[in-house]
């Protein structure tokens, strides 16, 4: 595995990349060794942030996390990034897909059953037409963090959003 390690109000120190790469580094029997993780430490205020980025062939690995010690936000990111790993490897047991990113070691090891899921709630209700604006105001009076609605423009079924910074996305379908 190959490290980069950038820094937003923070300088990467020899103690931060050698905690990174002994945390991070425990994982690197699962990935062979052209596999890039990007770190990305970041200080605002009394928040230490770590952000961890593993581009794979069909998926991303990522994983973020805040705490007052950088090397609290190391740990919690790293056991972070274990649990996509199990939830990610079990996906491909299960479909039966090649596993370009992973060695074989980590392939043939056996699958976590701990990691299930399970759908304990379903919600119908009536998607109505309206337009953006419309349903990110019907989202804020909800105090949802996302809205699903009809886009009275597109007849599309869309999701809005919430984001940070006090913005909003938008999801189209796209076929």
């Amino acid at each position: 595995m190959r490290f980069l390690m950038y820094g937003k109000n923070i300088e990467v120190t020899e103690g931060l990349k050698t905690a990174v790469e002994e945390k991070i580094g425990k994982l690197e029997r699962y990935f062979t060794p052209e596999t890039e993780v990007h770190v990305t430490f970041s200080v605002e205020k009394d928040n230490q942030k770590i952000e961890l980025t593993i581009p794979m062939k069909g998926t991303i690995l990522r994983a973020e996390q805040t705490s007052d010690d950088m090397y609290a936000s190391i740990d919690m990111v790293e056991e972070i990034i274990e649990r996509q790993l199990r939830k990610y490897k079990n996906k491909l047991v299960d479909q039966k897909q090649s596993a370009g990113s992973f060695t074989k070691a980590f392939a043939e090891e056996e699958a976590a059953e701990d990691e299930e899921i399970k759908v304990v709630r379903t919600k119908r209700f009536a998607v109505k037409p309206m337009d953006v604006e419309e349903a990110c105001i019907q989202m804020e009076l909800l105090g949802h963090n996302f809205f699903v609605f009809r886009n009275a423009e597109t007849d599309e079924v869309n999701v809005v959003y919430k984001r940070k910074g006090n913005t909003y996305g938008l999801i189209e379908p796209e076929y």
